[in-house]
């Protein structure tokens, strides 16, 4: 795991006990840190209580978790050395409050009582930031966008992979960034960076950080656009000088902060949205693919990776899960599952991907329009809308496509798509929409897409 010596003998309470809050534990405890954790769901507490513990670098104690993929550590301590499972109540004496990226900062009480005592609010990225130091000698490309981040995150780690550079990636994507093993010399960490996550950091120097899009998102959190544009802005303020920003410019708000570093002059590299031949990556088609690739050949580049690596790596790239993924063909019809797709903006380039399209939209609605994807909607020949978003998104499109369905759950708009689908149409669920009307989260919204595909006979 990846710790730090700076931890040692500071106090640290940590909020929300989920993969990356239990990753946390054990780094800080294995740094020697004395940790208060809690979260509100009572059996992540008990998750973490009962772990057998083992000693670590700087003599504190950490709870064996297999996920973490952790190999053993000499010197086992006695269960529970350094930590205590208790409410937050006083945060007197602590020297951060760590907390879990889903945590709203403008909102919780906990994180105003934190403000008010002088206490900083970090997440675990800043605690890799301050890990940094102690690590072989690395690099760190952090990527942030409402959009495509995912894929270029994986992207990028997929090409170094491919030209025998030792990588791993993490943040918002993968296993918690404290939880894997420390690269060796040499080696580049590629984080995928939500703003929320960004937030939570203040020493992140990226070696090569990415902005790919801004569009409306997550506003719940900020105060306004301008403020969620801002904090995504501040990737850029914590690099130093002469490391490299990549940026697109499709849209004004991102635009406008590529203009604004202008004086970077060869650290600033602006990604256009002008097609480029795609014909050869056969897991990177549509428009928005187009974007992905062009900030992930940035990235290689800025890293020294060699032309033919890159082609290498461009061509061998498979789809992440729930992201433009392919799951079945059956007669001549291709059903794709697109279930991170959770806002307008990321499902119109899905649309404009395919010529004719079976859509299936809806779920816990972020907005009251589906603007975004107005200029692809010539694609779809029939829409099926699901969830909580499903009357408003029938009234949305019955004059506008061909065919509109208030199908209501996910099941039933497989199988009637199915049934109307002939060969060349792709059936695809992308549905400008967040899961959490119907499903756990978008994998368990992508997972039924697959099961239903599959029940078909």
């Amino acid at each position: 795991m990846i710790v730090s010596r700076d931890w040692a003998g500071k106090r640290y309470a940590v909020l929300g006990l989920a993969r990356s809050g239990a990753a946390t534990v054990s780094a800080l405890l294995a740094g020697g840190a004395r940790v208060v954790a809690w979260d509100s769901d009572p059996a992540k507490r008990e998750a973490l209580a009962p772990l057998p513990f083992r000693g670590g670098a700087g003599g504190g104690a950490l709870p064996q978790d297999a996920a973490l993929e952790e190999p053993p550590h000499p010197n086992p301590s006695p269960e529970g050395e350094g930590l205590t499972i208790a409410p937050l109540d006083d945060l007197s004496g602590f020297d951060a409050l760590v907390v879990s990226p889903g945590v709203p900062l403008n909102t919780h009480p906990l994180a105003a009582s934190a403000r008010a005592a002088g206490v900083p609010v970090i997440g675990d990225i800043e605690l890799f930031a301050q890990a940094r130091h102690d690590l072989p000698p690395h690099k760190v490309v952090g990527i942030t966008g409402t959009n495509g981040k995912s894929t270029t995150t994986a992207l990028v780690h997929h090409i170094l992979k491919t030209a025998g550079v030792p990588t791993l990636m993490g943040g918002n994507i993968g296993l918690p960034i404290l939880g894997q093993e420390p690269l060796p010399a040499g080696g580049v960490y590629v984080l995928e960076l939500s703003s929320y996550q960004i937030d939570l950091t203040r020493s992140l120097d990226c070696d090569v950080a990415v902005l790919l899009n801004i569009t409306p998102d997550h506003l719940d959190r900020y105060d306004g656009f301008a403020g969620y544009a801002a904090s995504k802005a501040r990737l850029f303020a914590m690099q130093s000088a002469g490391h490299v920003a990549v940026v697109g410019t499709g849209d004004e708000a991102s635009a406008n902060i590529a203009q604004g570093l202008a004086g970077r002059t060869d650290d600033l590299v602006t990604i256009a949205s002008d097609p480029i031949d795609q014909s050869r990556w056969p897991a990177l088609q549509g428009p928005h693919n187009a974007q992905n690739a062009r900030a992930a050949i940035a990235v290689a580049r800025a890293l020294g990776i060699a032309e033919d690596a890159i082609e290498a790596g461009l061509a061998s790239y498979a789809s992440l899960p729930h992201r433009m993924q392919q799951v079945a063909t059956r007669n001549g019809v291709a059903f794709v599952n697109d279930s991170k797709a959770t806002n307008p903006e990321s499902t119109a380039p899905a649309l404009g991907a395919f010529p004719r399209v079976h859509w299936i939209v809806g779920g816990k609605r972020k907005g009251d329009d589906l603007d975004a994807c107005a200029q692809h909607l010539g694609h779809v020949v029939a829409a099926y809308t699901i969830g909580e978003a499903a009357p408003l998104f029938f009234d949305l499109l019955k004059d506008k496509v061909p065919v509109v369905e208030q199908s209501g759950t996910l099941e039933a708009a497989v199988a009637h798509a199915a049934a109307a689908a002939r060969p060349g149409d792709t059936v695809l669920l992308s549905p400008a929409c967040a899961s959490f009307d119907q499903f756990r989260d978008y994998e368990a919204r992508g997972d039924a897409f697959r099961a239903a595909v599959e029940a078909l006979a």
